[in-house]
């Protein structure tokens, strides 16, 4: 009894500590990526272009990252699972996006090259050790927990980041109270403090959640470099065995392209519409409190409907804020369409998650995770260039939002054609045959 009590103690803390990354760099995704700097690229570092000028180069720049990270991901995670190295990777991408995020804090009036390139490094930074961090997830649950982990992480990211994100708005919005001499100067220390906070929380995974064991591979080079081409080779080799898998990740890609343009545009796309800067980053603000608890309310759907069809019930509701979003007039409309977000933000991405670690081998989790987060770069290079191209054509974004309805449904008709079911016993088979089960 001991022992068991002993052993499920262990257990939560290794659960605890990885879940605490997601606390600490969702202070990326809330101030840098969502709330305060597409406002103040627009305004500040872009105030010499144009309103929609200003919108597409915020979405090339998203882009130009993105694109980045997807050449590279899944030939990292390959050398990452060769050489037993997912936390090493993990440390030098959060240090690359921790360091450039920091020096954001240089950007002022008309800087817009500098902030597109620092932002580009800060964000391949961050998509990068998400790979490795999301490799981590397999190794750190049990299956039968999966869910419920993944989902935990997305809330005490909404926390983590929400918090944050309040005392930034506390900066910007009343600088006197701090002794700031305006909320330009408080948006620059925003930047400054996601660096530090990213930094200061990640040090609980990095001492509790040990490098998952390894299995190299008959015949592989003893160079990582090579190895990592022949694992992908192989990989592409057995495709067929991966079915289920690949199958799953081409809805993935579709679907959460549409998630992530969402995320990434909604507060520039409503500054260029004319909703004040104080509604606009209210409201992001709500969705991190209001997601907290559904995020904890898909892993308890995943355990009753199950994980697909709670999947598929979030890409409905985000149909129906992406055709909202072209209809979207006033500061109330866009409240209503950020609480709907959030009711389905976590969820649909902590569900996405852990049903893509429960149909990958844990032997070669860090290479499937990266084709998996190359789905996450796509989506921010085509949906942010087609939210750009859309909006410069046409001379407003409200088309541009509405297009993404298309990823939602043809992503989730993609879904409805996976056998979780059997690429879930494959990778089990898998694991057991490589002793990780």
């Amino acid at each position: 009894m001991d022992t068991k009590s002993s052993a499920d103690r262990a257990y939560a803390k290794i659960v605890n500590a990885w879940c605490m990354y997601d606390w600490a760099n969702s202070a990326f995704a809330t101030t840098i990526l969502a709330a305060v700097l597409p406002t103040f690229y627009s305004s500040v570092a872009g105030a010499n272009l144009e309103p929609v000028q200003a919108s597409g180069y915020w979405g090339y720049t998203n882009t130009v990252a993105m694109l980045l990270v997807a050449l590279s991901a899944p030939i990292l995670g390959a050398i990452a699972d060769h050489s037993g190295a997912k936390k090493r990777f993990l440390g030098g991408f959060a240090g690359l996006g921790i360091i450039f995020t920091s020096l954001l804090v240089l950007v002022s009036t008309g800087d817009w090259l500098m902030a597109s390139a620092f932002y580009v490094l800060g964000r391949v930074g961050f998509a990068g050790a998400n790979i490795f961090y999301d490799s981590l997830l397999p190794h750190v649950a049990r299956p039968e927990d999966i869910d419920q982990v993944s989902t935990k992480g997305y809330a005490l990211g909404y926390l983590g980041g929400g918090l944050l994100l309040v005392i930034n708005l506390a900066w910007i919005m009343k600088p006197e109270w701090f002794g700031l001499p305006g909320a330009e100067i408080a948006s620059r220390l925003s930047f400054l403090s996601v660096g530090v906070w990213w930094a200061l929380f990640s040090i609980p995974l990095f001492r509790r959640v040990a490098e998952p064991p390894f299995v190299r591979e008959r015949g592989e080079s003893g160079n990582p470099f090579r190895a990592g081409f022949q694992r992908l080779g192989r990989t592409f080799s057995e495709i067929r065995r991966y079915r289920e898998l690949f199958k799953y990740l081409v809805a993935f890609w579709l679907y959460n392209d549409g998630i992530g343009t969402i995320m990434t545009m909604a507060v520039i796309f409503g500054a260029e519409i004319g909703i004040e800067t104080t509604n606009l980053i209210g409201a992001i603000l709500a969705v991190q409190f209001i997601g907290i608890p559904f995020s904890f309310a898909f892993g308890w759907l995943a355990r009753r409907l199950g994980t697909k069809r709670s999947i598929l019930l979030a890409l409905g509701v985000y149909t129906v804020i992406a055709i909202g979003g072209y209809f979207m007039q006033t500061s109330l409309h866009f409240w209503i369409l950020a609480i709907l977000v959030a009711t389905v933000q976590g969820g649909s991405q902590a569900l996405s998650r852990s049903l893509f670690g429960r149909m990958a081998p844990k032997a070669k989790s860090a290479e499937f995770f990266g084709f998996y987060d190359v789905s996450s770069k796509f989506a921010g290079i085509v949906g942010p260039a087609l939210f750009g191209v859309v909006g410069q054509l046409t001379g407003s974004s409200r088309l541009s939002i509405v297009s993404l309805v298309i990823f939602f449904v043809i992503g989730g008709g993609l879904l409805l054609w996976v056998d979780e079911r059997e690429g879930i016993r494959l990778a089990d088979e898998e694991n057991q045959a490589a002793g990780l089960a």
